[in-house]
């Protein structure tokens, strides 16, 4: 027993403790929804200054990448040129080579080689012989020069084919690091696109909440002045039945006690009237429509009918229709009862829900949440729907 009530006492000592670390976070005012959603529109502003950078950025990238397209089809024309011409040379350097061994092989196959040149210097015509030496040197100086210059003008070829080749390939490699800077941009842009998106998901929302609050400002200030006015005619009908029974009381006790009754009631109806007859079958249906909506996510402004608010709720169930039927405060202007039935309005300041019965109501609680039952919170009225 003694070990079951130390068990106990731990319990409870870790519950207390749990409940005393809990965070509670106020709501945040209007001036700092309305500071959040400017420090969003300053973000979203300098998203878009940098997003305009990054495509300027891209069209100069894309430009140099259209310039070296241009220099590339240049440079392979070149090329192209340069194996035709070094084809060429080789060609001529051939021909010229085998020309030169023509020559030569008919030179002594015609007696104008050593032979030739032995039988001049056996006859003893020394002009002969010297004009025999003077043709054979030219026809081997001619040679030798013919093909020393196809020999030049294939290596100028080959050189020149080389560098070619290794400006074709530095093209090459520039453009593919300009293309690696162009994806990188677009990945870079794609990004900042999706950065504005949010941005605006995320003003919309913050517009959205600081109208929310503005709203329940707008309603907190009508409901305090509804209230004054009650306060204020409760005041004023206290002090004229006290005066009317003072007077009747000096009139007689029979006609007095009438007159104060009859003061009574008039009093009653005027501050509160009395209430509206309820209809079944519309409150049936309204808390059916409610029940049709559980489970549905809460979105600031929503009207239905794959999410709501809680007024965008309260709206729907009662009409049938995904339309908002009032405006702030028009709550203080329909009829309370003091009897609540199943389809009436559960209202407080900022916040409705639809009544079922039992002390419980369907509501669209807040933002993360969604539509679901709860008990009735404490301090709210209830209203019932004059259309």
């Amino acid at each position: 027993m003694k070990l079951k009530r130390v068990h106990s006492a731990l319990i409870a000592a870790a519950l207390t403790c749990s409940m005393l670390v809990t965070p509670v976070y106020a709501a945040p005012t209007l001036d700092e929804l309305q500071e959040e959603q400017q420090d969003l529109e300053n973000q979203k502003e300098n998203a878009q200054e940098q997003l305009s950078s990054l495509q300027s950025q891209l069209e100069t990238i894309m430009e140099k990448i259209n310039d070296l397209e241009e220099q590339l089809i240049k440079k392979g024309e070149e090329i192209t040129q340069a194996e035709k011409d070094l084809e060429a040379a080789e060609k001529k350097r051939q021909e010229q080579y085998d020309a030169m061994k023509l020559r030569i092989k008919y030179m002594y196959e015609a007696g104008s080689g050593t032979a030739t040149m032995e039988k001049v210097m056996e006859s003893g015509d020394i002009s002969s012989m010297l004009t025999q030496a003077e043709y054979s040197q030219q026809v081997h100086e001619y040679d030798r020069e013919q093909l020393q210059e196809y020999a030049n003008t294939v290596a100028e070829i080959e050189e020149l084919q080389k560098k070619l080749e290794t400006e074709m390939e530095n093209l090459q490699n520039l453009e593919a690091e300009y293309k690696e800077q162009q994806d990188e941009l677009d990945a870079t842009i794609a990004s900042k696109r999706d950065e504005i998106s949010n941005l605006d998901g995320m003003i919309q929302e913050a517009a959205q909440k600081v109208a929310a609050e503005k709203e329940r400002l707008e309603e907190e200030e009508r409901q305090r002045q509804l209230e004054e006015q009650r306060r204020q005619e409760a005041a004023a009908a206290a002090q004229q039945n006290s005066g009317g029974g003072s007077a009747n009381n000096s009139d007689s006790d029979n006609g007095g006690g009438s007159g104060n009754g009859g003061s009574n009631d008039g009093g009653s109806n005027s501050s509160g009237g009395s209430e509206p007859g309820y209809n079944v079958s519309t409150g049936n249906a309204v808390v059916d429509r409610a029940y049709n909506q559980l489970g549905k996510p809460y979105v600031w402004g929503a009207v239905g009918p794959n999410s709501f608010d809680c007024s965008g709720l309260v709206g729907y169930c009662l009409t049938g229709r995904n339309a908002r039927i009032w405006t702030s405060g028009s709550f203080a202007g329909w009829p309370s009862v003091s009897n609540p039935q199943p389809g009436d309005v559960c209202v407080i300041s900022g916040h409705c829900g639809i009544y079922i019965g039992g002390g419980q109501m369907i509501h669209a609680p807040q933002p993360g949440d969604v539509v679901k039952i709860a008990p009735v919170q404490s301090g709210m009225w209830y209203v019932r729907y004059p259309g």
